[in-house]
């Protein structure tokens, strides 16, 4: 019997947990429970002694010593998505490709409402008895929470995008009491440790009869949240039911704003995204894990959903999105959706799919390897990858500065220096990284071609 149980060791004391808390669920020995650690990051810790630790981490997504059969997504997809017909190194195995909304749904939803869409079909046409997602909870220390739907008319209460973590412990312990087939909503990661987690548990894989992923920029820190009051002048106490994706429907998709309910004025604020820089691409309070992920469009799930960042659903500000079939009843929920007049939707390209999470492309599969050399350096095991494309100088620049912001936008927010001090020093960091950035684009784009 180990006094630690491995998870901790290898996982959350190295910094790769991502919070699905699928290793509470599976401990047989109830040796671990979720909670907040000093980054705002949601991650399991000890409250006994674990009898078999192999249980706790093989359904880790970052797990660094995965079983053979089970190593990568390709291996996971094979025994998942045995349907799918065509086999993508970016995009995964799929079916079809889509662009479009929900007539509906769209205008209540984040982007173009298809997962609100594709969980209240997936009730209503009895495929499913309850469908797991994000909602808003009532608990002081956090905002929102998975929670369990059973009826159509839940579903749009669970329709909005969270930038705000969240675990799956507690709704798929549920899951397993429940009397019913399930669905499960979740980003790329989440949705990888629940397919683990059926490899190894009969009772999730006769449940789990549908999987909706989430196409994902990276997984945020609580402290986002926190840093977004502040820059409205609120303290992160006051902030009731933040919403991160308010669309402005006469601008672009990508022209959102944040806003919440100030607690002290009763007030609505609200703030353009656009006016904060980039929180995306500079990786903002975003989990270390997510440096090493490889799944940008949730790969495992029956079916993706993201946003079409592109021209010319891109100038929509209703927003629209991508979508990625990767099994027949998938496919058939979209193909009704259009035959029934409830979705607006275009066949699109492969091309066109990853146009539309270029960036996310370029530093998830590009940077990949430089970063998995950095860490191994450092003693850290990562998992077996899939996307170790060659990098060039100048890009191992820019990665090496998207390392030092990421980190220290959560040490810093968290030290004891004023807020104007912390957005200094961050703007400082990202000047250096835009900089960098564009030396980068200039070589790559102009000299490497020349040469």
């Amino acid at each position: 019997m180990r006094s630690t149980p491995l998870v901790i060791d290898v996982i959350v004391n190295n910094d790769l947990c991502v919070g699905c808390g699928i290793c509470v669920v599976q401990c047989p020995s109830q040796a671990l429970r979720m909670d907040w650690n000093n980054l705002g990051f949601l991650v399991p810790v000890q409250i006994g002694n674990c009898d078999n630790e192999r249980d706790c981490i093989d359904v880790c997504p970052f797990n660094p010593e995965p079983k053979v059969d089970v190593r990568t997504e390709d291996e996971i997809s094979d025994r998942f998505l045995t349907q799918a017909t065509i086999k993508s190194d970016k995009i995964g195995t799929y079916i079809n490709l889509y662009a479009g909304y929900s007539l509906e749904h769209r205008s209540t939803s984040s982007s173009g409402g298809l997962a609100t869409y594709v969980s209240k079909q997936l009730l209503r046409q009895g495929i499913v008895d309850f469908v797991v997602a994000v909602r808003e909870c009532n608990d002081p220390h956090a905002h929102y929470e998975y929670g369990v739907i059973k009826a159509e008319d839940e579903v749009v209460a669970f329709s909005k995008t969270r930038y705000y973590p969240v675990t799956l412990a507690k709704a798929i312990q549920k899951v397993k009491e429940l009397d019913g087939y399930v669905a499960v909503s979740g980003i790329p990661c989440f949705i990888k440790a629940l397919r683990l987690a059926q490899y190894k548990d009969l009772t999730l894989k006769a449940k789990v009869l549908f999987t909706i992923g989430i196409v994902c920029g990276g997984l945020k820190s609580k402290l986002y949240t926190d840093f977004l009051a502040a820059s409205l002048n609120v303290d992160k106490l006051k902030v009731i039911s933040p919403q991160y994706r308010i669309k402005d429907f006469n601008s672009r998709a990508s022209d959102y704003s944040f806003g919440f309910v100030n607690a002290d004025t009763g007030n609505y604020e609200m703030i353009k995204m656009s006016l904060l820089g980039d929180m995306w691409g500079t990786g903002l309070f975003k989990a270390n894990a997510c440096d090493f992920c490889d799944d940008v469009t949730a790969e495992l799930a029956d079916i993706s959903l993201g946003d079409a960042w592109i021209e010319p659903y891109d100038v929509d500000g209703a927003g629209t999105n991508v979508i990625i079939t990767r099994t027949p009843l998938a496919d058939q929920l979209i193909n009704r959706g259009i035959e029934e007049g409830d979705l607006i939707i275009d066949r699109i390209s492969e091309s066109i799919v990853v146009q539309t999470q270029r960036g996310s492309f370029n530093h998830r599969h590009n940077g990949l390897g430089f970063r998995i050399d950095l860490a191994r350096r450092n003693g850290i095991v990562i998992p077996p990858k899939r996307k170790l494309n060659e990098t060039s100088f100048f890009f191992k620049l820019v990665q090496r500065q998207r390392i030092k912001l990421r980190k220290e936008s959560l040490e810093l927010f968290v030290a004891p220096i004023s807020f104007s001090s912390y957005v200094k020093h961050i703007n400082s960091r990202r000047k250096r990284l835009r900089f960098i950035t564009r030396v980068y684009h200039f070589y790559n784009n102009r000299i490497k071609k020349f040469l």
